[in-house]
């Protein structure tokens, strides 16, 4: 792990809850677009099981905006994300958020661009294959969110979560050797599939919502759509059959439940279901009591190896746009 980098972020996250310490916190927003609002879900999920006084809001950030919510103002924490640091609706979203008294906290790979600019706070991921886990974007709101935990709440996870994303490159890399195999296989039989299904529920949806509306959508053109698990039985299960493919995540959260029972289900009826299991990769570097929050992490970097090889096979680079930066919109 690169020394340098992770004092930085330790000091960047201790600045942005100087800040937070000089507010009295009672809601927290969290404001994004796209793949980066899939970045929200888990450290939402986090809020509302520990938090006994925090309120936590999850948005689009052109909804943001536009909702205009009645709580958002001087006691307010706004958390956006934006890679570029450039998407217009997140950059607006943050000027919104200032107007209205809150504290707007971004995280960007850019410092130096237009929602740095518009933020209170910034702080910087780092991000590729050359990144350690413990530097970017996942590893960093979790450190936020647990520090603000702490801060307003008092709330003793913080050191656990902190030493759990230490360790984390370690089951990064244990994971991605772990299923090699399985990720290769999974380009090669699904790459002329027309539409692939993606379910998850609790920490583990926003996972599923990225994989289908980011990968398969924006990046593979694949028709598909984030199922969550609980509403599985309340009309999605009608189109399981055995030629329609089905990614089904299982995490370590108290929801797990919902995802086991769609996959007891999907098992009689489907045939092409990819399961990606937590509970099969070691967390054994993991404090127990956060490994529910880790679990997303984890499956979300194992998608990212089967996305990489489903481009591979479909000779289509994840990079390839048709309308996205090429057309006005």
């Amino acid at each position: 792990m690169t020394t340098e980098l992770v004092v930085d972020v330790k000091n960047q996250i201790k600045h942005a809850l100087e800040e937070v310490k000089k507010k009295n916190i009672e809601n927290v927003f969290f404001v994004a677009c796209g793949g980066s609002s899939a970045l929200m879900y888990p450290s939402k999920y986090a809020i509302d099981r520990e938090a006994s006084t925090i309120d936590a809001h999850l948005y689009s950030s052109n909804e943001f905006i536009h909702r205009n919510h009645s709580k958002l103002g001087q006691n307010s924490l706004v958390i956006l994300c934006s890679h570029s640091g450039t998407t217009p609706e997140t950059v607006e979203a943050a000027k919104f958020a200032t107007s209205k008294g809150a504290l707007a906290v971004s995280l960007t790979n850019e410092p130096g661009s237009p929602l740095a600019q518009a933020s209170d706070v910034v702080l910087k991921y780092e991000w590729g294959q050359e990144a350690n886990a413990f530097t970017t974007n996942y590893s960093v709101i979790y450190q936020l969110v647990f520090g603000v935990l702490k801060e307003v709440e008092g709330n003793g996870k913080f050191q656990a979560i902190e030493k759990s994303l230490e360790n984390l490159q370690s089951v990064y890399e244990k994971a991605a050797s772990q299923l090699h195999d399985s990720a290769v296989e999974f380009g090669k039989q699904y790459k002329d599939e027309k539409i692939i299904y993606t379910m998850a529920s609790g920490a583990n949806y926003g996972v599923a919502y990225s994989f289908a509306i980011c990968i398969l959508m924006e990046m593979q053109w694949i028709h598909s759509h984030a199922i969550h698990a609980g509403e599985y039985f309340h009309g999605p299960f009608e189109i399981i059959d055995e030629e329609t493919p089905f990614i089904i995540l299982l995490g370590l959260d108290e929801t797990r439940y919902l995802e086991e029972r769609v996959l007891d289900f999907s098992k009689k009826y489907g045939k092409k279901l990819v399961v990606l299991d937590a509970k099969d990769f070691d967390f054994s570097d993991i404090d127990e009591g956060v490994k529910g929050y880790i679990a997303p992490l984890v499956l979300n970097f194992v998608l990212r190896k089967y996305a990489d090889n489903l481009a591979e096979q479909r000779n289509h680079p994840l990079s390839k746009r048709r309308y996205m930066w090429r057309v006005e919109y």
